[in-house]
């Protein structure tokens, strides 16, 4: 295998995030390889704090804190002082990305704005992450994930007829947010190797949650089609792409080829379905979904859904038990591709959640743990020219935390 640098390496990025879209951006160009210093109150972060577990709590390290910061390094200055502005600006000569999410105008009212760090660096690629982007007529307006996806319409798509709108189980439009704003770097910064010019980056939640719903706004605009709730029921509406009952248990199929449907059948035990008028295409199956659902459910009444879940898929049939968190953070394909990876802490082994992707060379991983409060404080001042007498004084006026 070739030992290749990862893409980022040599990279800095100041990450002035908070919450959730922010930190996964920077969190995935950290994994490649980026030096990302993520600029915190004297305090910390918000998210910091919380949690359910004392041991993590006690050290400022909430476990969904530590999902986001990996690979980071962490430097805690108080922005309503002066001298913690000139650290940024003498930050920024150094830098090639600048990430925030605070409402539009924040950081132009501390003096840290894209066009005052343009000034300073004209290379700099700026990216604000907003709930509305940075223009039009909710622009200002606070957003928080529930917020966005109810707001979207992914909750209008989401849940039960009969139980009405439900949420993702995770931060969805938070993630969606991260991600695209990630990509959206990823290519400014391509950009610059060919123009030489920084830029700013306007992502909105908004924008990002709706861009990933492009299937169901063009069945809109397009055809007049309005996607409702149909619980499990997969997008295509093929009535074998849902949640079945077994002997014991659920099964959630996605069959949605002939081919499939047909190694469905006879896995059960129901060849003779595959004769059935009333199931001989796909319109007649939905036609007739409740018999064909009566008949695939008995066929499981005999066995165990994870019983089926093998034999199924030993037939090239695509299906799943629901598993939980805690049995698919076990799971030997993620063990296989070390999704999960481990790495040395001050207070332990931590556990934590790496790239998605894998790379022929020079792929994401975790080296560092999540970083204490203001753990590199001090290192990054030496970086950027600040004498020990200088961080020291810095500390003593409380501009800084060492």
């Amino acid at each position: 295998m070739v030992d290749a640098a990862r893409p980022f390496d040599g990279v800095r990025i100041m990450d002035f995030t908070r919450y959730i879209a922010g930190p996964f951006g920077t969190l995935q160009h950290a994994l490649l390889g980026a030096d990302v210093i993520k600029i915190e109150p004297l305090e910390g972060e918000d998210s910091r704090y919380g949690g359910a577990n004392p041991h993590w709590a006690a050290h400022k390290l909430a476990p969904a804190w530590q999902a986001m910061n990996a690979n980071k390094r962490s430097l805690a200055l108080d922005l309503r002082q002066p001298d913690a502005i000139e650290i940024v600006r003498r930050l920024a000569k150094t830098a090639d990305i600048v990430w925030e999410n605070f409402r539009p105008g924040v950081m132009d009212r501390l003096g840290i704005g894209y066009d005052a760090l343009r000034d300073i660096n004209p290379t700099l690629i700026y990216v604000a992450v907003s709930g509305f982007g940075q223009s039009g007529p909710e622009s200002k307006t606070a957003a928080f994930d529930g917020k966005i996806q109810a707001l979207s319409g992914i909750m209008s798509i989401t849940g039960h007829p009969a139980s009405g709108p439900t949420r993702a189980g995770f931060p969805l439009s938070d993630m969606i947010a991260g991600m695209t704003a990630a990509f959206a770097v990823a290519s400014a910064l391509y950009q610059r190797t060919r123009t030489g010019l920084g830029q700013f980056v306007d992502v909105s939640m908004l924008d990002a949650s709706v861009g990933f719903l492009g299937q169901q706004v063009c069945e809109y605009t397009l055809a007049g089609v309005q996607h409702g709730r149909n619980g499990n029921l997969s997008p295509s509406g093929k009535v074998t792409g849902d949640l079945f009952q077994a002997g014991h248990g659920a099964l959630l199929l996605a069959v949605m080829t002939e081919r499939q449907y047909i190694a469905l059948m006879r896995t059960l035990g129901c060849a003779d379905a595959l004769e059935d008028p009333r199931f001989r295409d796909w319109a007649a199956r939905a036609a007739n979904v409740d018999a064909l659902r009566a008949t695939i459910e008995a066929a499981m009444a005999n066995e165990e859904a994870h019983v089926w879940e093998q034999r199924l898929t030993a037939a090239d049939v695509p299906c799943s038990t629901v598993w939980s968190v805690a049995e698919v953070a076990e799971h030997p394909q993620l063990a296989h591709r070390q999704v999960l990876q481990s790495v040395d802490s001050a207070h332990g082994p931590v556990r934590l959640v790496g790239s998605a992707f894998q790379l022929a060379h020079g792929g994401g991983k975790i080296d560092r743990a999540p970083p204490e409060l203001g753990s590199d404080s001090r290192t990054i001042l030496h970086e950027i020219g600040y004498s020990e007498a200088d961080a020291t004084a810095l500390q003593s006026r409380s501009v800084v935390l060492l």
